[in-house]
C-alpha cells in the first residue's frame, strides 16, 4: 500500500482526480466501482468538472455502485443511488446500460446480490475500486466480524455505521445493507484508498499496524499490490 499524506481534504480530493484521470486516459471503459459518503465527493465533484472539458475522456466508464443501504427507497434522498445519480450519473452522462447497482426493493435480497455477482463475473474484474475508511475499519458494508465474506451479501450493519451523516435524515434507519464483498474488492486492478473524517484515529493507527484481522476489514488492503492511500492529514 502506498501511502501519501495531504494537507487537507481538498488536496487530497485533487490528488485522487489525478490519480482517476490517469487510469482512464489508458483505459476510459474501465469499471470503477464508487463508494458514497463524505470521503469521495470532493474527487466526484472534479470529475464532474472535468466532464466539460473534456466530456470524450467518460464515453465508456461503467459504473459499480458499492454498495446501498437495506429497505431504503432507491428515491430516497440518503440512498446510495441518490447520491451517486447527483454527483456522478447525472453530471457525467452515464447512461443506465454503464451503471450496475444493488435494488433495495428488490423482493429476494439474496438473489438480488446474486445478480450483481454474477454482473461482475461477466462484466468485470473492476479496474479502479473508490474506498472511503469507515469509523471502524470497515470497507463498504463488509463489516468487522469472526469472518468476513468474499461475495456479494447482505450484511447486518454495525451500531458505529448506522450512525453516517447519510442516515440522520432518513425516515427510518437502516439495519442491513447489500455490499460487495471482500474477494472482488481485492480482485479489482487497482484501489483507491481515502481517508478523512473525524473520529477515524482508532481505526487509522490499527490500519498502519499492518496487522490482517477481520476485526478490521480495511486491512486486507495490505494484502494488495495496486492501493493508493490518500490521507487527509486533518483527520488525524
Amino acid at each position: 500500500m502506498k501511502i501519501t499524506y495531504f494537507d487537507d481534504y481538498e488536496a487530497m480530493s485533487q490528488g485522487a482526480s489525478d490519480l482517476l484521470v490517469e487510469e482512464l486516459r489508458k483505459r476510459n471503459e474501465s469499471l470503477v466501482c464508487c463508494a458514497t459518503g463524505g470521503s469521495p465527493l470532493g474527487l466526484y465533484q472534479r470529475m464532474a468538472r472535468m466532464f466539460l472539458k473534456e466530456e470524450n475522456l467518460f464515453a465508456g466508464v461503467r459504473i459499480l455502485k458499492l454498495d446501498e443501504w437495506g429497505g431504503i427507497p432507491l428515491s430516497d434522498s440518503n440512498s446510495c443511488h441518490s447520491y451517486l445519480q447527483e454527483n456522478l450519473l447525472i453530471p457525467l452522462k452515464i447512461s443506465a446500460d454503464r451503471y450496475f447497482a444493488f435494488d433495495s426493493e428488490a423482493r429476494k435480497l439474496d438473489g438480488e446480490c446474486e445478480r450483481i455477482q454474477q454482473t461482475i463475473e461477466k462484466r468485470g474484474p473492476i479496474d479502479f475500486c473508490i474506498l472511503g475508511l469507515g469509523k471502524n475499519g470497515h470497507l463498504g458494508f463488509n463489516e468487522p466480524a469472526d469472518f468476513l465474506q468474499g461475495d456479494c451479501h447482505v450484511a447486518q450493519l454495525a451500531s458505529t455505521t448506522v450512525q453516517h451523516s447519510m442516515v440522520q435524515t432518513m425516515s427510518k434507519t437502516p439495519t442491513f445493507g447489500m455490499t460487495i464483498g471482500l474477494k472482488d474488492i481485492l480482485g479489482s486492478k487497482k484501489i483507491l484508498l481515502l481517508i478523512t473524517g473525524k473520529q477515524k484515529e482508532a481505526a487509522i493507527q490499527k490500519l498502519m499496524t499492518k496487522e490482517i484481522t477481520t476485526q478490521l476489514p480495511a486491512s486486507f488492503l495490505w494484502l494488495h499490490p495496486q492501493v493508493e492511500c490518500l490521507v487527509d492529514k486533518t483527520s488525524l
